[in-house]
C-alpha cells in the first residue's frame, strides 16, 4: 500500500495542508492523490487522512491522522535500514 510515492504523497499532505496543495506540490492530480488517500483508506479499513471542508476564504484543509504519521514513520524507518544493508554490498 505505501512506497516512496505513497510516503510523498502523504508527507506533503501534512506538510502543505490540502490535498489540492499536495497534489501541486508534487506535480500530480488532484484526482490522482485522492484517489490513493481514498484506497489506503478502504484497504486499511482505516484513515490515513483526516480533511474537512472550508467555506470562504480559508477553504478546507488535510491533515494525517495518527495512523497517517505512523505508517509514512515505519516506512522511512524500513526505508532507511534498506538503504544501510544495500552499502554494504
Amino acid at each position: 500500500m505505501i512506497g516512496k510515492g505513497g510516503a510523498e504523497i502523504l508527507e506533503a499532505i501534512e506538510r502543505v495542508g490540502s490535498i489540492s496543495g499536495a497534489a501541486r506540490s508534487l506535480g500530480m492530480s488532484y484526482r490522482y492523490v485522492w484517489d490513493y488517500v481514498s484506497e489506503a483508506r478502504s484497504i486499511l479499513q482505516e484513515p490515513l487522512v483526516d480533511t474537512w471542508r472550508g467555506g470562504g476564504k480559508g477553504g478546507g484543509g488535510a491533515r494525517l491522522t495518527e495512523a497517517g504519521k505512523t505508517l509514512v514513520k515505519e516506512y522511512r524507518a524500513a526505508e532507511r535500514c534498506v538503504d544501510r544493508a544495500l552499502q554494504g554490498l
